[in-house]
């Protein structure tokens, strides 16, 4: 158990304080995994079958999703262009927080997240700004998915551990996830709408003293350069990032596993309330796996929804907490503490939020 909380230490504290970790997370969190089920004694032939067959859907979409983009990249910018001079760049990130967040249920958050980061490396912002609406529509898929049982694996898991309808967590936990997947969409409105209110003032600051032409051309150059540094596709490039998500959700089935007896000895026996909170863990461990752990058709209806908020919030805040968060991160190029900065304090004020109307009031 010593062993067990000194890894998982490691996986919360080093990506944050080594940058050689952070640039190479998916190849530290693998190591990380093994090292888990080793100290765990959990390896065994079904893990191993697992964790090489339960990445291949993921990277295939990831892939295809990719390949298509890169193939159809040309019709789609003119397209997305055309878009961007009809509505502001404020409403397109409503439109595509909340359209994505409530469709991810239907067309599952991988395709979800694929579209996701096309769209948003197309908006007209700069690249820290980006980084600010990818993050709140990466809660908003992660927790829009697990509406139905065809979103995302904690969803499926959930429903067939308790043997429930195709409608059971869309009635259980819909009243929670609906107003917050808006509540993302409104803030990703408001964020850039502010953005984009300072960066008209500006030129105006002084109407005696416009902003010289040289000046609005270095800004144009600026957003560009930002643009291209998150990454400009190539078909070499499509596939590293698929092997990369490969990798990615492979150590998250080794973390889920080998965590097994942590979460066995001082988790389940906990209040519901506790557990709520304790499940931020899945900011860095597979939710899937959680689930399967954490939930049993004993449980009642308040105990379920506890355990499925806690790990749907908690998700968000960290690159490996969900599969939009893995792509997003990939094709962006966010790194760990870019994502913490936004995704840890969003993540805490949703589940305080969450805690109190459901739990509190």
């Amino acid at each position: 158990m010593i062993m067990l909380g000194i890894i998982l230490l490691a996986v919360l504290v080093l990506p944050f304080s080594i940058r050689k970790v952070e640039e190479n997370l998916e190849a530290f969190l693998f190591l990380m995994g093994l090292a888990s089920v080793a100290v765990s004694k959990s390896m065994s032939w079904g893990l191993i079958m697992e964790a090489l067959r339960e990445p291949l859907a993921i990277t295939l979409a990831v892939f295809i999703a990719g390949a298509l983009f890169y193939l159809l990249r040309k019709k789609f910018s003119l397209w997305m262009e055309r878009i961007y001079e009809k509505i502001s760049p404020a409403v397109a990130v409503l439109i595509i927080i909340i359209v994505l967040g409530l469709l991810s249920s239907v067309i599952t958050a991988i395709v979800a997240s694929v579209i996701l980061v096309e769209l948003i490396y197309l908006l007209p912002l700069q690249r820290r700004h980006k980084i600010v609406v990818c993050v709140l529509a990466c809660f908003s898929i992660g927790m829009g998915a697990a509406l139905t049982p065809i979103g995302e694996p904690l969803a499926t898991i959930a429903v067939a551990r308790l043997d429930a309808d195709f409608f059971y967590l869309l009635n259980l936990i819909g009243v929670d996830v609906i107003p917050l997947v808006l509540m993302f969409g409104l803030l990703g409105f408001f964020y850039v709408r502010n953005v984009c209110g300072r960066l008209k003032a500006a030129p105006a600051a002084d109407s005696a003293c416009p902003l010289p032409q040289e000046a609005i051309a270095a800004q144009k150059a600026d957003l560009a350069d930002e643009s291209a540094a998150i990454q400009s596709d190539t078909m070499r490039s499509i596939i590293v990032r698929a092997l990369k998500v490969y990798l990615f959700v492979m150590a998250l089935v080794f973390l889920g596993h080998g965590f097994q007896p942590l979460i066995d000895a001082y988790v389940l026996g906990l209040d519901h309330r506790a557990i709520y909170w304790i499940n931020m863990i899945s900011a860095v461990l597979d939710n899937a796996t959680l689930a399967a752990a954490e939930i049993s058709p004993l449980m009642s209806d308040m105990q379920i929804r506890a355990i499925l908020l806690g790990l749907l919030i908690s998700g968000g805040m960290l690159v490996p907490g969900n599969i939009p968060n893995i792509i997003s991160a990939s094709k962006l190029k966010i790194s760990m503490r870019e994502w913490a900065a936004i995704g840890v304090p969003v993540g805490l004020a949703a589940m305080a939020i969450i805690f109190v109307i459901v739990f509190v009031c």
